[in-house]
């Protein structure tokens, strides 16, 4: 459920607002509305975060750190040495690439020395160095004194020898851009300066190295400068009103938050004490209101999936993890769709759960969670007879008889005949009842989110449209059957008893969509809702083809579904000739490994693009939910890195 809340608006004197604060972080049950503060400090401590924060993903973690407990002024300390380390190791590579590359640019000249070069200059002699194509080079003639220092298909590494001889500076003017700048220092010197480059950068690694004891000190730190980023922006956020024209010099200060129901009186109690202000309000959906959800453990199960996706629905929206968590597990099983596949992460839960057992802690939600996705798993394929994609002839005989037999696969050839059908006509496979089984928990998911809407709009005829959602609902589930599965058994002429199913399935769609049409938009007047409805009447026309579409979109499970017992099937057929040869045992385990492994990874993948649309996209649609809204986050205290109050 979603927690009720009230909003609280909260009144004092403008000198009071440190106080204030202090005193309902100390009390911990109000959700504070201002979201931005200003002045230096505010700054200041941002400044401060993110200095800590660079550190942090510079030094990282090592396994062998040992957590050292630090005051945050001692973490800040510790990054700016970091962040200086940091700079330094960056400077030091730059260095050593400008470097680097001086020597592959001089590679294959020998050792160059620039001052011996410029000592023959002083002494009148001049000389330079050159690279040549070969064929350049044959054609400079006797003009010019060369001396060769190396020769390839490619160039020629020459040193020019001026000597004044006659059309001598025609020749080197021709060759100009051939002329090979002198480095700065020595290649000996810079094979010195390298060496001398890395020491310090290992040098510099190791410091950094020795920094990961402060990780976790440094985390903390970061933990508590936001928690006094969030106190200033309150207490600088605050709306001041300044009183000097009714005859007074007082300022005061005003905000506005919300605390849930059951804290009223706490926060009436805490004004009463200290002279504040109040005034309690219910909320509006004009107003941001936080949501805070309060299930029972097993329905809690579901939050680390929404932690994950970042989904929170809007405080005037439906709160819907039991379904959530009832839907998702049956897709989980479904997409995976492999009992062998089941077990493998039911007991990979296992182990961290157990652990907590023996140890007396409760055990994470989120392996819990993990475990029962794994169960999940067990079951369809329990249900399917589908265990690492084997063949069910290889199987158990009394593991092939738990499974249902119109949609396991031991009876993958078979043609069940509905009550309805004459036997030697029309039937369905196997896969075809997988699809109804697709279509069917459309129906009911999409229904389940009608009805909830129909509930909450109390005795309001509005629920008549939701009604009429419902009817269409099982009209078009008839003729999605009749489209997609099989024509000829869901035939639309089709007559049960007396009954025209296909025709009472085309009834059920018009009823359906002239209930909607009249009443989605009813509040309290029936006329302005038809108004409404023939103003938006493209978007309403398409609301009928957007039911057929969301139905049609549940077949992706078994799609899905099907193309993971497909790779699993294929990677057994891999394998499998290797497994009768010792020699090749190896790379056929290789082959399972890597199949298997790949194949859970893409159902992993498909788990969250299919699986969790369905519930975030489809089903809430038909809630009108848009996961709009943003979790209650009360100012409370904390503790600073050694354990004290901020």
């Amino acid at each position: 459920m979603i927690v009720p809340m009230k909003k609280v608006s909260l009144i004092i004197m403008g000198n009071q607002k440190t106080e204030t604060l202090k005193k309902l972080r100390k009390l911990g049950i109000m959700h504070i509305e201002i979201s931005e503060g200003y002045g230096e400090k505010l700054q200041h401590l941002k400044e401060q975060v993110t200095l800590l924060e660079t550190a942090l993903f510079l030094v990282g973690k090592t396994k062998d750190a040992t957590p050292k407990n630090v005051t945050t002024t001692e973490a800040l300390d510790a990054a700016r040495e970091i962040l200086s380390l940091s700079e330094e190791k960056k400077a030091v590579l730059a260095e050593q690439g400008a470097l680097n590359a001086e020597l592959a640019r001089l590679q294959g000249w020998g050792e160059i020395d620039p001052h011996a070069l410029q000592d023959l200059v002083q002494n009148g002699v001049e000389a330079a160095l050159y690279e040549l194509s070969p064929a350049r080079y044959d054609s400079l003639g006797d003009c010019v004194q060369t001396v060769c220092i190396s020769r390839t298909k490619a160039a020629v590494k020459c040193l020019l020898i001026q000597t004044g001889a006659s059309g001598e500076e025609e020749v080197i003017a021709s060759i100009a851009d051939c002329r090979v700048p002198l480095p700065q220092t020595s290649t000996f010197e810079i094979r010195g300066r390298l060496a001398a480059l890395d020491a310090r950068i290992t040098a510099v690694d190791q410091a950094l190295a020795a920094y990961a004891d402060y990780a976790d000190g440094i985390k903390k730190a970061v933990a508590a400068l936001e928690k006094e980023i969030e106190f200033e922006v309150y207490a600088t956020g605050m709306a001041d009103e300044d009183l000097s024209e009714r005859n007074t010099t007082a300022v005061v200060a005003c905000f506005k938050g919300y605390v849930e129901a059951e804290n009223v009186e706490n926060i009436k109690q805490a004004a009463h004490e200290h002279a504040w202000g109040l005034l309690v309000e219910d909320p509006t959906e004009e107003d941001n209101v936080p949501t805070k959800l309060k299930n029972n453990k097993f329905v809690s199960l579901i939050y680390p999936l929404t932690d994950f996706l970042g989904t929170v629905p809007g405080y005037f929206e439906h709160d819907i993890s039991a379904w959530f968590l009832l839907f998702i597990l049956i897709f989980f099983g479904i997409i995976f769709g492999d009992g062998g596949y089941g077990l493998f992460i039911s007991a990979i839960a296992a182990v961290p759960i157990v652990r907590s057992l023996i140890n007396k802690k409760a055990p994470s939600p989120l392996f819990l969670l993990v475990g029962l996705f794994g169960l999940s798993t067990m079951l369809w394929g329990l249900l399917t007879c589908t265990w690492f994609g084997l063949s069910p002839e290889i199987l158990p005989t009394w593991l092939t008889k738990l499974s249902i037999p119109v949609i396991s696969n031991v009876y993958a050839d078979k043609i069940w005949y509905p009550f309805w059908v004459p036997a030697g006509g029309a039937g369905l496979t196997t896969q075809q009842n997988l699809q109804i089984l697709c279509f069917t928990l459309a129906l009911i998911q999409l229904c389940v989110a009608h009805v909830k809407g129909a509930i909450h709009c109390g005795r309001s005829i509005k629920m008549l449209g939701d009604i009429g959602s419902v009817l269409q609902l099982l009209g078009i589930y008839y003729v999605v059957l009749s489209l997609v599965v099989n024509p000829q058994v869901f035939s639309l002429g089709l007559v049960i008893g007396g009954i025209p199913v296909g025709t009472a399935a085309i009834a059920l769609v018009g009823v359906g969509f002239v209930l909607s049409f009249v009443f989605a938009n009813y509040e309290g007047n029936l006329l302005k809702s038809v108004l409404a409805s023939l103003k938006d009447i493209v978007s309403v026309l398409l609301g009928v083809v957007n039911v057929f579409s969301d139905i049609v979109s549940y077949i992706r499970l078994w799609a899905v579904g099907l193309a993971g017992a497909a790779i699993s099937t294929t990677v057994n057929e891999l394998a499998s000739p290797m497994l009768g040869n010792f020699l090749f045992m190896i790379f056929a385990i290789i082959v399972l490994v890597f199949g298997h492994g790949l194949n859970m990874i893409l159902n992993v993948l498909s788990v969250i693009v299919h699986g969790i649309r369905l519930n975030t996209l489809e089903f809430s649609s038909h809630l009108n939910m848009s996961w709009s809204g943003h979790k209650f986050k009360p100012f409370e205290e904390k503790t600073d890195c050694k354990g004290e109050s901020l």
